[in-house]
């Protein structure tokens, strides 16, 4: 019975040495099937996002999701430390360790206290081993603890850097784009200044930003969780937003140059694939987002802003085929982490984020107002 113990202690050792290595070093996903951190994170979101789903839709609710990104980080980490202290527990009892302890009682429980203090480096000194074999293993124990706080120290900070960087790009979007940013509104508040130079610059800043978004939210998934400041904001919706501008800009629109929209998309479009796969989840293929009826109204917002498509006889047709090449990733992706995509149409006057605060009552200028003041009309 002890033989195996020490067994499944050193299984359990390598085990977390090896998840804790995938994780926070290795900079790239691995696809194996059986990953501790992937089943942790597959179990607990399933969980977590089954009590946000009976919750109705609204800051209540975006304020609940927004707790599980951090904590499942903190939970992870405490796990991959508990489960370092129990495989080495059950290394020394499996191989019977004698050691010195003051009221010379030994029992399992006196093996978890001494791997305890030695995996935390608090040197008690209460418990001590007696042999050379074991003063060994608790000296590799110790270096795994102290190389374990270490990446622990460099690995938080690194996750919040990716993540203001993100936010920063998207808390850009609302002015531009709208709350939540949508094409049409992102092409129209462009077509107004010096339409098409400005908005080609402004997505090839986007382009990079899809770059660092494939590479850190593949390399640390768990940033795919951390949802924005904003309710009406996230990665998903900036993502979407992006793949729609350029979907219009591929079907054809007038004084819109098409080359600098293929490389845009393409990454863009990359970006959605790899991370919908990162879960697992398959592509919905039943997307509805924009209906015939629906496409009118697009087109006829967008006209209203002095756009027009190339050929309008072919656009609805030639715009299905180019959404169908994203929009089953990015619905499976909404599905899966709970996170709104924008519809393609404008519904009634909209007030950004930055046109609102909790003191609006007390302010004389409406967000409309201001929004005169600024376009100067």
């Amino acid at each position: 019975m002890q033989i195996g113990a020490a067994i499944i202690g050193v299984l359990l050792i390598l085990l977390i040495a090896q998840d804790g290595f995938e994780t926070i070093i290795l900079p790239r996903h691995i696809s194996r099937k059986f990953r501790l951190a992937s089943l942790y994170y597959s179990i607990t979101w399933l969980l977590w996002s089954g009590i946000a789903r009976r919750m109705k839709p609204g800051n209540r609710r975006e304020q609940f999701l927004g707790y599980y990104g951090p904590l499942s980080l903190l939970f992870l980490l405490g796990i991959w430390g508990v489960v370092f202290i129990l495989g080495f527990a059950l290394l020394y009892w499996g191989i019977k360790t004698p050691i010195n302890t003051p009221d010379h009682f030994v029992n399992f429980g006196t093996y978890l206290y001494m791997s305890g203090t030695t995996f935390v480096t608090l040197g008690l000194g209460d418990v001590t081993p007696l042999t050379f074999v074991t003063r060994e293993i608790v000296s590799i124990e110790a270096g795994l603890g102290l190389a374990f706080l270490a990446l622990v120290i460099g690995y938080v900070p690194i996750l919040y850097q990716s993540f203001s960087k993100r936010e920063i790009s998207i808390s850009l979007l609302d002015a531009r784009a709208g709350s939540p940013p949508m094409a049409v509104t992102l092409l129209a508040r462009h077509a107004q200044t010096s339409f098409p130079t400005e908005l080609i610059e402004f997505l090839r800043d986007w382009e990079k930003w899809c770059g660092e978004i494939l590479e850190s939210h593949i390399s640390y998934p768990v940033l795919n969780y951390y949802r924005s400041q904003h309710e009406r904001q996230s990665w998903l919706a900036a993502l979407t937003m992006l793949l729609d501008t350029c979907a219009l800009a591929l079907v054809g629109i007038e004084g819109l140059p098409v080359k600098p929209m293929k490389f845009t998309f393409a990454i863009a479009r990359h970006t959605a694939v790899d991370l919908a796969q990162t879960y697992g989840t398959p592509p919905l293929t039943n997307t509805k987002r924009l209906s015939a009826e629906n496409f009118k109204v697009l087109r006829s917002q967008l006209e209203a802003a002095g756009l027009h498509f190339t050929n309008p006889e072919t656009a609805e047709r030639h715009l299905a085929e180019i959404r169908n090449m994203y929009e089953p990733f990015l619905v499976s992706l909404s599905d899966h982490l709970l996170m709104p995509i924008p519809e393609w149409t404008v519904n009634g006057e909209r007030v950004d984020d930055w046109q609102t605060s909790a003191w609006d009552h007390f302010l004389q200028s409406t967000p409309r107002t201001i929004d005169r003041a600024i376009r100067h009309e």
